[in-house]
């Protein structure tokens, strides 16, 4: 489906629409996750890598509905609005990211079939797995790269 989306630089008025993405987002792909521990996620959102990572804003009639996070060509995160899930903003995104670096990378959690599905269609492939996350949670993290 063909939409009216503008994509532009992250602004500091867009982060707490940003955040509430993140969060309805992450609780719908990471359901294994406690409120507390998305917490701690927010914070670090928050507080590091909404500031510090390269944020290009999906925007749908005036309104932020994705974000995607880069650290050189590594994804750092997509985020899109669950309300609006399959209309090609997530695709968009990877495809501005891959305009302005080429070949990317991504981490996704073995647990989130509905992302890893979503990666593979876009042509990324598994280049390495680790059995716990970047916190040292016992969660399986997959690498890809496409």
């Amino acid at each position: 489906m063909d939409i009216e989306l503008d994509i532009r630089p992250y602004r500091s008025e867009d982060e707490s629409c940003l955040l509430a993405i993140w969060r309805a987002a992450s609780a719908k792909g990471h359901p294994f996750f406690t409120s507390g521990e998305l917490d701690a996620q927010a914070q670090l959102v928050r507080e590091v890598y909404l500031p510090k990572a390269e944020t290009w804003v999906a925007v749908l009639e005036d309104e932020p509905v994705g974000f995607i996070g880069l650290l050189d060509n590594f994804i750092g995160g997509l985020f899109v609005d669950p309300a609006i899930h399959g209309r090609g903003i997530g695709r968009t995104l990877i495809g501005h990211a891959r305009k302005l670096k080429g070949t990317l990378e991504l981490e996704v959690y073995a647990l989130n079939e509905n992302a890893r599905a979503f990666y593979e269609r876009l042509g990324f492939g598994e280049i390495d797995r680790q059995a716990t996350d970047a916190n040292g949670l016992p969660f399986e993290v997959i690498r890809l790269r496409g």
